[in-house]
């Protein structure tokens, strides 16, 4: 019954390295085929009989349901016919005939891993998960049968989690790049993916799977975000902005919308605390969703956003969604990095924290350097978005610019 994955089909990067590691941390570029080779792992040692009891672990609960169970290389998709699994959405639980489960569980909620115990567990893209104790909390429930072991299949970040894996002296590491998977991949995917990241300092993290040192002269660097990021958000914000800087066109090549949640401690209102990263490719009418369903569920003051391009667009889109919203449009009248520099300072005085993990935010943080408006991933935008919430209640306390704000709030 055993499908001989790791014989036949799988590439040298994608087979179970040997020796007695506890955590095998496969850093893979995007496309690279990680994700089934976590499913082919997991599979492997269900059918054998070598682990009964896992743990299925993903950045979000969707991610978890759309790509470890059910996406295209995930464990229903890689099951072998005869020894196909049952998932049981409402238990989020997975079951094979011979009696083995695997739960599924979400980064975001580090605390339900506090009590369950496993034997086994995979770790999909843990480089993405915002709330880093999540694997502590795994670790210490890994405890059950002689030989429990993790699986993290991840396309990797210099954070302190992936450095704290990657140096610890039971796990084992391999590399897994793009390149090595062009055959199976779209020719969309490697055109609008591989011919965008190559030849960048990004593109050996995106590609060649790298944990990839800071920037000379970029206005953030890792370490400084690391120093000062928090796990939980402080009681009791002063003000609260939601800001936006929108993307002009909304199709598959457009760039993202920025939308960026931050908050001011109102114990002491020099302090920043950036609180969600809703970010992304959207349509106007999708983007507006965001921004004010972020307004309501974060209670926040008032919607800021960049008009230089959408001008009284942007306003009208966002009444579409909520008339009542307080909001303030921005005009851009410096370049990004004039605009980007007092935040920055910010950061650099200890007054600006990350409420946990927000990746694709501090990627484009740590890349952004004087001599490009646009990073080599295309322009900036959740930069720009954390720029203009910033402006709006940091560093616009001193000396901004009044900025056309209207509301119409009850």
């Amino acid at each position: 019954m055993l499908f001989d994955w790791e014989g036949t089909w799988a590439r040298e990067d994608q087979r179970e390295p040997p020796g007695e590691w506890r955590t095998w941390l496969l850093r893979s570029g995007r496309g690279a085929g990680k994700t089934r080779t976590g499913a082919e792992w997991v599979r492997r040692k269900v059918e054998t009989g070598r682990y009964g009891r896992l743990a299925l672990v993903a950045a979000t609960a969707a991610d978890c349901r759309d790509v470890v169970v059910e996406g295209e290389s995930g464990l229903l998709a890689t099951a072998h016919p005869r020894f196909r699994p049952k998932y049981i959405g409402s238990k989020r639980k997975v079951e094979w005939p011979n009696g083995a489960t695997a739960h599924l569980y979400s980064a975001e909620e580090p605390d339900r891993l506090r009590g369950p115990q496993h034997d086994a567990a995979w770790c999909d893209e843990l480089a993405a998960w915002r709330h880093p104790e999540a694997w502590d909390m795994l670790q210490l429930g890994l405890r059950l049968g002689t030989d429990p072991r993790a699986v993290v299949t991840t396309t990797p970040r210099p954070t302190l989690l992936v450095r704290k894996i990657s140096n610890n002296p039971t796990t084992v590491s391999t590399v897994a790049s793009t390149y090595a998977n062009l055959a199976f991949l779209a020719p969309q995917f490697i055109d609008e993916v591989v011919s965008i990241y190559a030849g960048t300092h990004l593109g050996r993290q995106e590609i060649f799977g790298e944990i990839i040192e800071d920037i000379i002269g970029a206005l953030w660097n890792r370490a400084l975000i690391e120093k000062y990021r928090v796990t939980r958000r402080p009681e009791g914000l002063e003000r609260i902005v939601v800001a936006i800087d929108p993307a002009v066109t909304s199709g598959e090549d457009s760039d993202e919308t920025g939308i960026i949640v931050l908050g001011i401690d109102g114990k002491d209102p020099k302090e920043g605390y950036v609180l969600d990263d809703l970010s992304g490719r959207h349509t106007p009418q999708e983007w507006a969703a965001l921004a004010v369903g972020a307004y309501h569920r974060f209670e926040a003051d008032r919607i800021v956003a960049e008009t230089n391009n959408g001008g009284d667009l942007v306003e009208a889109v966002i009444r579409t969604v909520d008339p009542s919203v307080s909001y303030m449009k921005v005009h851009a009248s410096r370049g990004k990095w004039v605009r980007a520099e007092p935040v920055s300072a910010l950061y650099e005085k200890g007054r600006m924290h990350h409420v946990g993990l927000f990746g694709p935010l501090e990627d484009q943080m740590c890349n952004f350097t004087a001599d490009m408006d646009r990073a080599a991933f295309g322009s900036p935008d959740r930069v720009d978005a954390l720029v203009w919430a910033a402006t709006a209640t940091l560093v616009g306390r001193r000396g901004r610019p009044k900025p056309e704000a209207t509301s119409r709030r009850a």
